[in-house]
């Protein structure tokens, strides 16, 4: 099988273990780096170029990692591949759905997942009635496309969160605020989804002085059983959001677990390392699954 692998550079851990798997898979991989694609419209059928090299009919299917910086970019060019009949891993749409956190959270609640109470608004003249509507401080304020734990905010005054929030709408800055959960004690749950199964988990927690617990923030990890809910959410959520291959976070708080993000391309150094589970290869046979039904044939 041929497969586009979408990312930037070769220098990102999961597309290097992404691509290893594929080729001892004995799969042709190429790494497609798709800010330097364009789509050609007009002019007989449709085309995708990578520099000047027409790639519209090499592959059976991709595997999108797109990053946060050209999401709209990246999912417009897995668009034209879809709409040429390559199977991908994760679809435009879910890519975007992913990226923006209160999108994903509508999703989520008007389907029954819990999430913890959470608002949005970009009025900035009742911004105390806002936290109130929540129970008061702490907060947690986060930009609704942040990733890595970048851009996530803990108020923990009415003055310190009031402050935040305002200089957030003043900078017209899209943000979400949620309740605090102070007995996840800096800690929630990373859940690979792969296909209809979930492969892998992994507890992440927060250093001494942050609460954040996201890795790249300095957090440890741990293997994790996770409860047939914990389980379920993880797989609905990935069903719900539409990918194929997705990261679901979660935290256990006393109503029980809440989710709090999906993400379309979850790193895999981390998850890999704590269980010792083949995450890169789960995902290349699900490729190998779905992307033989395709239509499309390399020249």
């Amino acid at each position: 099988m041929n497969i586009g692998l979408l990312s930037v550079s070769m220098n990102v851990y999961s597309t290097r273990r992404i691509m290893q798997e594929a080729e001892e898979l004995g799969h042709y991989v190429e790494q497609i780096d798709h800010t330097k694609c364009a789509v050609k419209l007009g002019s007989g059928k449709s085309k995708i170029y990578l520099g000047d090299e027409d790639i519209t009919n090499e592959f059976h299917a991709i595997i999108p990692r797109i990053g946060t910086k050209v999401t709209r970019h990246g999912a417009a060019i897995v668009k034209q591949f879809e709409m040429n009949k390559v199977f991908s891993s994760a679809r435009s749409s879910s890519i975007i759905n992913a990226r923006n956190k209160v999108r994903t959270l509508q999703i989520m609640a008007n389907r029954g997942i819990p999430v913890p109470e959470t608002l949005f608004s970009i009025n900035p003249d009742n911004i105390e009635e806002q936290i109130k509507l929540l129970g008061g401080a702490p907060v947690v304020i986060k930009l609704q496309e942040g990733t890595q734990g970048l851009g996530v905010i803990l108020a923990e005054t009415k003055k310190s969160a009031k402050s935040i929030i305002d200089t957030f709408y003043k900078m017209d800055t899209s943000i979400l605020v949620q309740k605090f959960i102070e007995e996840s004690n800096g800690e929630d749950i990373r859940i690979i989804v792969v296909g209809d199964k979930v492969v892998a988990s992994m507890k992440r927690r927060s250093t001494v002085d942050d609460f954040r617990s996201n890795l790249h923030r300095g957090g440890n990890t741990e293997e994790v059983k996770l409860s047939d809910k914990e389980k379920s959410m993880a797989l609905n959520a990935a069903k719900y959001v539409g990918l194929g291959v997705a990261g679901v976070d979660l935290i256990r708080s006393k109503k029980g677990p809440l989710l709090i993000e999906v993400n379309a391309s979850p790193g895999l150094q981390g998850i890999e390392a704590t269980t010792g589970v083949n995450v890169a290869r789960e995902i290349v046979w699900y490729v190998e699954r779905n992307g033989s039904k395709s239509k499309r044939r390399k020249k």
